[in-house]
């Protein structure tokens, strides 16, 4: 007889982001679900950005619609969960941290102060107490913005501490004894900064504490994501916000999704965007919104609101993914040789675009129009760029439903990946534009990418690769043939590759041996041996 969360479906926690302080928090603490609940009806997605009517439901919602999740509340969900006996509740639950909730001054005259290190304490329990009650080997975490730094202050400093030796040694990665994967919305997760002022703004929040922000200033975040004992290996000259250690929660079961659009966010009539600059969702730049070697996306929508990340089609079709997928898909650049003919001083770069067949939206965007291009490393003479470049990585299931067309259900997952590469001349800093075709590219194709899951008898997965500029059809007529079948080029066991080489037409400018890898490697949920589990 299997555990509970066998099948994959694991409890869900929610954390959600930072509220300010007064009624901003009365505000949060009004909603039964902390926002998890929240839909919209806004997506852009055309070329002209011009708004779309899209009807998502909620993430919470989907998860209960899709997954068949429970959400037990029966008037307090903490309150339940101490009343019910262990193993009786199902782990196919959702649970949302309540962490603002004695610093809401509706239920109290004198409210308590909120503290981010209780808040990461308090996540533990909620944790400890689903895992009884559940009987669930472990957890999901699912959290937006700041919820995402408690997430990382609970598995890089709180449980390491709790389960610490009578001598004082600390596992860092004792987190996975509790947690099987995190996945974070728009989390800043090297801090939060501002492109005006230069540094001054930093500054003032760090001094004073505003509101509580100092949480997303370095100082704070070394202190509660770095356990005392460890201070002397891990000093704050060192500490990056963005690198988890090593030795700790791993990155490949952490993944972070990254927000792309400040004009949506209208967040104090639109001033926190403008602060932080277009390289942003308008409250977390794109380069602080990753953990290091995580695997992420980037999508076009902003930190919240009727734009937001949280509530949106794009956020939760990576969210299930993630959780459930069991297949990781790598997608790399390989044998690029750019700009070996092109003058030193132009620059290229590399619009990336994933869409999935039955999906409105695309699951991982990144372009020069959204200031997150793909920035391609030009060949240099003595320096030939012959190491992959990632492009993307993304999950399936193997057991999700398949879209149905024209009334039957489809064998194969498609994907297409829209790649469009464009250079400009940039020498000090500065763009010149002699040469230049505005809004044209040097080079753009799609790949069109068909996979079929593994079956009995076949442990690996199959696929099939070509590109639409040699499709006479249009795309969604694509009959793959067998000369569209890719090989598998790796020997590693229990994983599968296959490359397909560019478009013939393209190998003088991308390179004779450029091509696209794709990488398939099955995934699944590791149980904690037996016993591991400490008491805490």
């Amino acid at each position: 007889m299997g555990l509970p969360g066998d099948d994959g479906r694991l409890p869900v926690i929610y954390v959600r982001g930072f509220a300010g302080t007064g009624s901003a928090i009365n505000n949060v603490v009004n909603d039964p679900f902390y926002g998890f609940s929240q839909g919209s009806v806004h997506v852009r997605a055309d070329s002209n950005g011009r708004a779309k009517f899209h009807q998502f439901e909620s993430p919470l919602l989907r998860l209960v619609t899709d997954h068949k999740y429970e959400v037990p509340v029966h008037g307090d969900q903490w309150a339940f969960l101490n009343g019910a006996d262990a193993r009786t509740v199902n782990p196919a639950s959702v649970w949302i941290h309540r962490f603002y909730d004695d610093a809401a001054d509706t239920f109290a005259k004198h409210p308590e102060n909120f503290s981010f290190e209780e808040a990461a304490r308090d996540l533990f329990d909620l944790i400890k107490l689903v895992l009884e009650k559940t009987g669930a080997s472990k957890v999901f975490l699912v959290a937006h913005s700041m919820g995402g730094l408690i997430c990382r202050a609970l598995l890089q400093r709180v449980i390491p501490e709790t389960l610490a030796g009578e001598d004082g040694q600390i596992d860092p990665a004792a987190g996975t004894k509790y947690v099987a994967r995190v996945f974070t919305y728009a989390t800043p997760h090297g801090g939060i900064r501002f492109s005006v002022g230069f540094g001054l703004l930093e500054r003032i929040r760090d001094a004073t504490g505003f509101q509580g922000a100092d949480i997303f200033g370095p100082d704070r975040m070394y202190e509660y994501l770095t356990p005392p004992a460890l201070r002397k290996v891990r000093t704050r000259d060192a500490f990056m916000g963005t690198e988890m250690p090593e030795d700790g929660f791993p990155v490949d079961e952490f993944f972070c999704l990254v927000g792309s659009n400040p004009e949506d966010y209208d967040v104090a009539s639109g001033l926190s965007s403008k602060a932080v600059g277009a390289r942003s969702d308008g409250l977390v730049q794109i380069e602080n919104a990753a953990v290091r070697g995580a695997p992420l996306a980037v999508v076009h929508r902003s930190h919240s609101g009727r734009y937001g990340i949280v509530n949106s089609e794009e956020g939760y079709q990576n969210l299930q993914r993630f959780l459930f997928g069991d297949l990781k898909i790598e997608v790399e650049l390989v044998g690029f040789t750019v700009g070996k003919a092109a003058p030193p001083d132009v620059e290229f770069q590399l619009d990336v675009g994933l869409a999935i067949r039955g999906l409105p939206v695309l699951v991982h965007e990144q372009s020069a129009a959204h200031f997150c291009p793909v920035q391609i490393e030009r060949w240099k003479e003595g320096n030939p760029i012959d190491s992959p470049v990632p492009l993307l990585t993304t999950f399936l299931s193997s057991k999700a439903p398949r879209p149905r067309v024209a009334g039957r259900e489809v064998p194969r997952l498609r994907h297409a990946l829209r790649l469009r590469l464009m250079s400009i001349r940039e020498k000090d800093g500065h763009f010149f534009f002699d040469d230049h075709l505005e809004q044209t590219e040097d080079w753009q194709d799609t790949l069109l990418v068909d996979i079929e899951p593994p079956a009995a008898g076949r442990p690996l997965p199959r696929a099939w690769a070509a590109w639409n500029g040699a499709n006479p059809l249009a795309l969604r007529d694509w009959n793959p043939q067998d000369k569209d079948l890719l090989k598998d080029i790796d020997n590693t066991p229990k994983r599968w590759a296959g490359r397909i080489d560019v478009p013939e037409v393209a190998q003088e400018l991308l390179g004779s041996n450029a091509g696209i890898r794709l990488t398939v490697t099955p995934r699944a949920l590791t149980p904690p041996i037996p016993g591991q589990r400490a008491e805490a």
